[in-house]
């Protein structure tokens, strides 16, 4: 089968091709480095665009997320509509949900995303939909968090911090908060691919894990001892200064993706403790 990856130099990307190179004959497209004129589909059997403007800490503007993740998309998937391509898989979020909640997400929740990324997530969600038909399924991966090697953002933030300060004031947290090893997210990719489905598909790991238990996986893993203390005003000083910080340590986003298994009959290869392993330790 002939596999076309788009953004295959990033985090997901990367895993990808090398873990399932020697499956299928993968051809690589960069939007940046590629020329998309001159691009020929003509013997794809599938399209994984995984290619996107991720969320922004420091924010970028409704231009610059529409571009990449909304037009750049939806001319992708017309010229592979237009080539025969038969599945088109589009690598999604839940923040087309919205945000955290005390509550579960699931494939069937109806989405109400807060912020400019959900907004274009979804916008090429319902636009690649209209493209559908007989001939050319499309497939939607929505994800939480993607952790494993050399991930970066927060949960690379959270890693160094464990590794280099033996104190730290998060003890006590019982949020729960879902997030998806990167080798459990290519299997369902790979699933997708393989039984040839469309629809929307929920990525997770088996169990959520609480900030303090993330850490407490972390710091197992790095050989550090480190000590969770609760500080009493910590956390409302924290959601006064950094509100951004404090939503992403103390609230709960937790999807429950029991419809996807069901359909895929899937099994998650790695449990949340395999992940945080493969992620300090490195593994494909």
């Amino acid at each position: 089968m002939h596999v076309l990856v788009t953004g295959v130099n990033g985090f997901i990307g990367d895993y990808f091709f090398k873990k399932y190179v020697n499956k299928y004959k993968i051809q690589r497209f960069s939007f940046r480095n590629d020329n998309f004129k001159i691009l020929d589909l003509t013997f794809i059997d599938t399209i994984v665009h995984l290619s996107a403007l991720v969320h922004q800490m420091g924010g970028a503007t409704k231009e610059e997320y529409e571009k990449v993740n909304v037009t750049q998309t939806l001319e992708l998937a017309k010229k592979a509509k237009k080539a025969g391509v038969k599945q088109f898989i589009f690598m999604s979020t839940v923040k087309v949900y919205g945000e955290e909640t005390d509550g579960k997400y699931t494939e069937n929740t109806v989405c109400n995303p807060q912020d400019e990324y959900g907004m274009s997530k979804l916008k090429a969600e319902n636009e690649l939909l209209k493209l559908e038909d007989n001939n050319f399924k499309v497939s939607i991966v929505r994800t939480p968090i993607v952790y494993g090697y050399r991930v970066k953002a927060n949960i690379k933030n959270l890693v160094n911090l464990v590794n280099k300060v033996p104190v730290l004031p998060f003890g006590k947290i019982e949020n729960k908060r879902s997030m998806v090893y990167i080798g459990n997210l290519c299997h369902l990719v790979n699933e997708v691919i393989t039984q040839n489905e469309s629809g929307i598909f929920l990525a997770s790991d088996d169990e959520p894990l609480s900030t303090t238990k993330l850490i407490e996986l972390i710091a197992k893993n790095l050989d550090k001892k480190v000590y969770l203390v609760k500080i009493p005003f910590f956390e409302s000083l924290l959601k006064l200064v950094k509100p951004s910080f404090h939503k992403r340590l103390y609230e709960s986003l937790e999807v429950d993706n029991s419809i996807t298994k069901d359909r895929l009959n899937l099994v998650n290869p790695c449990s949340v403790e395999d992940g945080i392993r493969l992620m300090i330790n490195g593994a494909v």
